[in-house]
């Protein structure tokens, strides 16, 4: 049986259902499942809440299950005293909540690189997502010798000219220090009329977070859906993970709804759950 009709299989008797049981009632049955096939964890891109309060937005992870976050600076700003990034970290850590990378971070100067990396570590992380200017990769391999931290360089899709895809971030890094790699985001791959599987293939070596998602098009005005519903192959996304022994988070970034998107994170994350139990 392919993982598709597996998927659906388990569907049908309620995995969907996992991560979301406070907003849906489905029965859960039994699934034998070997955990050891997915080396990688499930996490929330902090764009995801850009609406909400760190409270509402610790309210709505521990609603869906998921305890792993990338922080988005509307949350902790850029220009943060230790004090006040000791006090929004606290908040998470006391919900259970992993903060495990920061950004995505735009880096337009020399002065909002070294930002960035100060920021990181007093928020104490090791990996930046980030988006710096062509022009300042030079320094920010710099700035990763001195630190030792990963820079995860965020792909955009066509709407934006600064690394469209996995294919320019690779052409401008793959000579610098492997540190600096990619955090693919899958919506904006398709988007941008690429297989995001190809392109975590042809680029593992150097992937180090994941924006997960689906999308009604491979096309610049296609629009984030809820996970399961779009076009994006989830399955062989997840698959391709496995193959390459992907260690990371899968952040999932919800960009529907985005004032009230607790219904279609929770369907987001019971299907990508409900996937990933998938032999």
């Amino acid at each position: 049986m392919n993982s598709r009709r597996k998927f659906l299989k388990l569907a049908g008797t309620g995995v969907l259902a996992a991560g979301a049981s406070s907003l849906y009632a489905f029965p859960r049955m039994p699934v034998a499942v070997d955990k050891a096939v997915n080396t990688f964890t499930i996490g929330m891109a902090g764009y995801t809440f850009r609406e909400f309060t760190v409270e509402k937005t610790i309210e709505m992870m521990k609603k869906i299950g998921v305890t792993n976050l990338s922080l988005k600076d509307f949350h902790m700003p850029m220009n943060s005293t230790q004090d006040k990034i000791n006090a929004v970290l606290e908040k998470f850590k006391s919900a259970g909540i992993n903060v495990y990378t920061v950004g995505v971070v735009y880096m337009k100067t020399k002065e909002s690189v070294d930002q960035a990396f100060e920021y990181a570590k007093m928020a104490g992380v090791k990996m930046i997502v980030g988006a710096p200017d062509y022009e300042l990769l030079q320094y920010v391999e710099k700035k990763i010798k001195t630190y030792d931290f990963k820079m995860a360089i965020h792909n955009h899709g066509p709407d934006n000219p600064l690394y469209p895809n996995a294919t320019d971030i690779w052409n401008h890094i793959k000579a610098l220090d492997p540190r600096i790699g990619i955090c693919i985001d899958i919506g904006h791959t398709t988007r941008d009329g690429e297989d995001p599987t190809v392109d975590i293939l042809k680029y593992k070596s150097r992937i180090y977070d994941i924006h997960i998602k689906d999308v009604d098009k491979a096309a610049k005005e296609g629009k984030t859906v809820e996970m399961g519903r779009g076009i994006i192959d989830i399955p062989k996304v997840v698959d391709t993970l496995r193959k390459i022994k992907y260690s990371g988070s899968c952040s999932l970034e919800f960009e529907k709804d985005m004032k009230d998107p607790l219904a279609g994170i929770a369907e987001s994350i019971g299907y990508l759950k409900g996937v990933m139990a998938c032999k």
